[in-house]
């Protein structure tokens, strides 16, 4: 019966050990903010849930000791990831996609957008100024290497 369990830990440490790895190849590879998100949030909470479900095993079987700490650590990933992941979203969301680009909502508004919801109407005047500041550098940005262009074919700008 001892086999059984020993089988069963290290098959635990091993599947936390791909969510791992799978959540570090997410961060590195997905192409932008939100869909980075998806990947440390998911594996954390499966990765090291599976890895505190070993440990807790590991103890209650064969140290012949029930440790609890591994069991309030999980309880505390479960809840915390994906509060985290919503949080970060939203701050994503209001930063960086203008509402232009957004599809429309069924019914009312996008919750980041509404002056009373968890977003103050401060933040919403700031994150529009921002955007038309981006949007200004970006416009700037373009124009000047327009002007350089010009100048690498040995034209020169007209004042």
């Amino acid at each position: 019966m001892e086999l059984f369990w020993e089988i069963l830990v290290s098959a635990l440490l091993v599947i936390g050990g791909f969510f791992g790895l799978v959540g570090s190849f997410g961060m590195v590879k997905l192409p932008d903010s939100m869909t980075r998100l998806h990947a440390p949030t998911k594996t954390t909470t499966l990765g090291v849930g599976c890895c505190l479900i070993a440990s807790m095993l590991w103890f209650g079987i064969f140290e012949g000791a029930l440790s609890l700490h591994e069991l309030m650590i999980s309880l505390f990933l479960f809840l915390t990831a994906p509060l985290t992941a919503h949080f970060l979203s939203k701050a994503i969301l209001l930063r960086d996609i203008p509402r232009s680009d957004l599809p429309p909502p069924t019914d009312g508004d996008w919750a980041v957008y509404t002056p009373l919801s968890d977003t103050a109407a401060h933040e919403l005047e700031e994150a529009v100024e921002i955007q038309e500041l981006r949007k200004e550098r970006a416009r700037l940005r373009r124009q000047h290497e327009d002007d350089w262009e010009g100048e690498l074919d040995g034209e020169r700008p007209e004042p």
